[in-house]
């Protein structure tokens, strides 16, 4: 897997991935124009289309309803260090479910790629270059 990210000016950030192109920015407050989500949104963005894509997957499975399958995930930013906590994942299916297929929806969910990144972080390695070549 492999996204680049481009600064466009400003907060902006033109990030691709593959044939497709997504725009992220700040609201006005923070010295943005609000043209995209910001990084943290587009964090929950990635959690709740992976839960929905296997809350989905498991309706379809079981032919239970997909179309309108909702989902809502809202958290916290803390500080010390900044960050994102307190993530709830709130799933709206279009059909009403036993208690056996609501188990099965919760349990597909957490086997979201995404989720289960987030509660067992990823190592992460910094590595800083010039883009221009140095003189000399």
């Amino acid at each position: 897997m492999e996204v680049t990210v481009e600064h466009l000016g400003a907060s902006q950030f033109e990030i691709k991935a593959r044939q497709h192109t997504v725009l992220s920015d700040q609201p006005p407050e923070n010295g943005g124009h609000d043209a995209g989500m910001t990084p943290p949104e587009l964090l929950l963005a990635s959690l709740g289309s992976c839960a929905g894509f296997y809350a989905a997957q498991y309706l379809r499975k079981h032919k239970l309803a997909t179309e309108g399958t909702r989902v809502r995930v809202t958290a916290d930013k803390l500080k010390d260090p900044a960050r994102v906590d307190n993530c709830h994942i709130q799933i709206e299916v279009p059909a009403e479910l036993t208690a056996q297929h609501r188990a099965g929806v919760e349990n597909a969910v957490h086997h979201c790629l995404i989720h289960n990144t987030l509660l067992h972080p990823p190592a992460i390695v910094i590595e800083i270059s010039n883009s221009v070549p140095a003189a000399g």
